[in-house]
């Protein structure tokens, strides 16, 4: 006790015992990483996001969904039996920037991908309350009848690319036909599945007729958490 009165008394003193104990903290933490190749688990099925999704997911961001829902399980059994596997780091991996988030006025969405239809989806935008009575979202009804436009798709793969995400120059020649074809209700889809594994192709919004930003929203929202199969991952192996 007389060290801590003594302590209290003397700034200096405090300060100088605050850094110690703030470096050994930081030490214990930091200097783990020198040792680790890598911080991130080696997964099967993860892949960059198609020029869609990639859409879908500047939509989401562009209306602030990630400041209500996160996208982020943590590893707790509450958690883990409403939301599922909890979170790897992987699956972030082709983010910029993450979804994460902080806040959940509404649930998290890592794993939402295939836990609604996309009737569900295209509800829930026009009138959150008819398919959630207690929800207190804001409508997005303007996204189904707004054309989606991303004429760019090139050039936003080429930018995410210099900032590690592995776009071949097949993708990227042709993100703008992959773009646009996804959201057909009867395309030829081969050649974007091939590029695209697990994506999911068709008519999101019931309207064939546009595609529109609310097409691209729900295809990002659709294959959130499916990529990879938890039914064979394994913690200890090396995918590489």
């Amino acid at each position: 006790m007389s060290f801590q009165k003594t302590m209290e008394k003397n700034s200096i003193l405090l300060t100088i015992v605050t850094l110690i104990v703030v470096s050994i903290g930081g030490i214990v933490e930091i200097a783990p990483l020198f040792y680790l190749e890598s911080t991130i688990e080696k997964v099967k099925g993860m892949r960059p996001y198609s020029p869609l999704e990639l859409a879908g997911r500047n939509i989401y961001i562009r209306e602030g969904c990630y400041t209500c829902h996160s996208q982020m399980i943590r590893p707790f059994r509450d958690e883990a039996e409403r939301y599922g596997h909890y979170s790897l780091a992987a699956e972030s991996m082709y983010d910029h920037p993450f979804q994460w988030g902080s806040k959940r006025t509404g649930p998290d969405l890592a794993r939402v991908g295939g836990r609604y239809s996309d009737e569900w989806h295209v509800a829930h935008m026009k009138e959150p309350q008819s398919v959630v009575p207690e929800s207190v979202m804001p409508p997005y009804a303007f996204l189904a009848s707004k054309p989606l436009a991303m004429d760019d798709a090139a050039a936003h793969l080429k930018a995410l690319r210099i900032t590690g995400v592995p776009y071949t120059d097949e993708m990227i020649a042709n993100a703008q036909a992959d773009l646009t074809v996804q959201a057909e209700a009867d395309g030829d889809y081969d050649d974007l599945l091939a590029r695209y594994p697990k994506a999911q192709t068709r008519d999101f919004d019931g309207n064939p007729n546009m595609l529109s930003e609310m097409d691209a929203l729900i295809a990002y929202l659709q294959m959130l958490g499916t990529l990879v199969d938890f039914a064979d991952y394994d913690p200890t192996a090396d995918y590489r």
